[in-house]
C-alpha cells in the first residue's frame, strides 16, 4: 500500500479546507481517476533532456476536488496521439495563445478574465497547480482556459497544427542555473525552429524572466533566430505588458532587489 491524496468520498471523515487530504489506495490505483495521468505519452517518445521535472508534491482538498470534477471537462493530457481541433476544444474559434509553466494558476486566471476572446492553453506537470488553475478558472466563471498535463514539446510537435497559435507566454521558466544543466533550459533554438511552425505569422512569443543570466541567453537566442524579430526597436529587453500581471512571487523578489526581464518577439513572415 502507498500513500496518496485524494477528494474526500462518503466513507471518509470531513476534511478542513486547504489541508492535504491523505488516503490509501491499492497499487496501481489512479491518484485522480478522472483526472490527469502520471505520464500521459508513457513510451511512445523517445527518451532526451527535458526542462522539466515532474512534482507530485501534496494536494489540497480543494485542489483534489477540481482535478476530479474539472479535468474531464477542461482537462488535456499530452499523449501525442492526435492533432488537437482547437476550435473544437475550445468551442469556438477564438485566438488560442500557448502558455508553457504556468505555476499555481493565479496570473493564468488573470489573464484569461481581462481578455475573455483569448483562450489560453495553459501546459504544466504540476498536479497541485492543475487543480488549483482549474479551481480558480471555475470560481471566476471563466470559459476560455484549458489546462495541458504533460510535456510541451510533445504537445507542439505531435498536437498541434502548423500556424494554429496567436501567442506562446513562457514566464519564469526553470533556469537551471549550474552551467552543466544549461542543455535543460527551455529557450534554445531547436525549440524556437519547433514553435515558429506552429505560430502563425505576426504571434508573439512573450518570456519573462527574474535570472539575468537567464534572459541574456534568451536575448541573445532569440535574436539570432530568423524566424523571430525583436519588437523593441532597441533590440534589447520590453517593459512588463500591461496583461502581464505581477504575481506575488515576482512582487517578493522585486522586493529583495531581483531584476525581471521580458522579452517580446513576434514570428516573421517567411
Amino acid at each position: 500500500m502507498s500513500d496518496s491524496f485524494n477528494a474526500p468520498d462518503a466513507s471518509q471523515p470531513a476534511h478542513t479546507p486547504g489541508v492535504p487530504v491523505r488516503h490509501t489506495r491499492a497499487k496501481g490505483e489512479p491518484r485522480f481517476p478522472d483526472g490527469p495521468r502520471a505520464d500521459p505519452a508513457g513510451s511512445h517518445f523517445e527518451r532526451r533532456i527535458r526542462s522539466f521535472q515532474p512534482r507530485r508534491s501534496r494536494v489540497t482538498a480543494g485542489q483534489a476536488d477540481a482535478l476530479q470534477r474539472l479535468w474531464p471537462k477542461w482537462g488535456l493530457d499530452i499523449d501525442g496521439q492526435r492533432v488537437l481541433d482547437l476550435t473544437e476544444l475550445f468551442g469556438n474559434d477564438n485566438p488560442v495563445v500557448l502558455e508553457i509553466g504556468f505555476g499555481m494558476g493565479e496570473a493564468t486566471v488573470q489573464m484569461a478574465d481581462s481578455d475573455p476572446g483569448t483562450n489560453i492553453l495553459a501546459v504544466d506537470v504540476h498536479t497541485p497547480g492543475q487543480g488549483n488553475l482549474l479551481n480558480l478558472a471555475d470560481q471566476s466563471g471563466l470559459s476560455n482556459v484549458r489546462v495541458g498535463n504533460g510535456d510541451a514539446i510533445i504537445l507542439l510537435r505531435e498536437m498541434l497544427a502548423p500556424d494554429s497559435l496567436d501567442g506562446l507566454r513562457v514566464y519564469f521558466p526553470d533556469p537551471w542555473p549550474k552551467k552543466r544543466h544549461h542543455k535543460r533550459r527551455l529557450i534554445q533554438p531547436e525549440f524556437l525552429s519547433l514553435a515558429a511552425t506552429r505560430l502563425k505569422p505576426g504571434a508573439v512569443v512573450h518570456c519573462a524572466t527574474d535570472w539575468e543570466p537567464y534572459a541574456e541567453q534568451m536575448l541573445e537566442v532569440l535574436t539570432a533566430h530568423p524566424d523571430f524579430e525583436n519588437t523593441q526597436a532597441d533590440g534589447g529587453f520590453a517593459p512588463r505588458p500591461d496583461y502581464r500581471p505581477l504575481t506575488r512571487f515576482e512582487g517578493q523578489g522585486l522586493d529583495k532587489g531581483h531584476v525581471v526581464n521580458d522579452l517580446l518577439f513576434r514570428r516573421v513572415q517567411r
